[in-house]
């Protein structure tokens, strides 16, 4: 009881709602598929970039498996911050600045309090006593000369 419409390969009818196009895929279809399963990654790399899960529990422990893990690693960062040093202790240590500072001007602050210490060195350099003044005051002797190279 197979009626030439019952195959949608045959000659489309004279009604335009049906749609006669075939189910099966085309041959465009099927190359591109093809061509991706062709490039498809690997299981492995798949794992190493964390998309699949590698592990070998039961997929109903997965899920469990997964929250110890992560209240595991939770711990252990609550147990490392718990050890971590003070902000007193760390300026003390000389690791952070003993500033009071806006974070973004504190660069700032140090090219200033760096340009103000060259600028006090040089001040004592010229202030300093020459060789002479030193002689007579007894702290060098005669025949030593502070500026002879050695």
């Amino acid at each position: 009881m197979a009626s030439s419409t019952d195959n949608p390969t045959d000659k489309p009818t004279d009604n335009p709602s049906i749609d006669t196009t075939p189910i099966s895929p085309t041959l465009e279809r099927q190359t591109s598929l093809e061509k991706h399963l062709q490039t498809r990654p690997e299981e492995q790399d798949l794992k190493n970039r964390h998309i699949l899960l590698d592990t070998t529990a039961a997929p109903a422990l997965q899920a469990r498996a997964a929250e110890l893990e992560r209240q595991r690693i939770t711990d252990n960062l609550k147990k490392g911050l718990s050890k971590r040093s003070g902000k007193e202790e760390l300026v003390e240590k000389n690791i952070l600045p003993d500033s009071t500072a806006a974070p973004g001007l504190q660069a700032q602050q140090r090219q200033l309090q760096k340009h103000m210490r060259a600028n006090s060195l040089e001040k004592q350099l010229q202030s300093r006593p020459n060789p002479e003044d030193l002689v007579k005051g007894g702290i060098l002797q005669k025949d030593e000369n502070p500026l002879a190279d050695s």
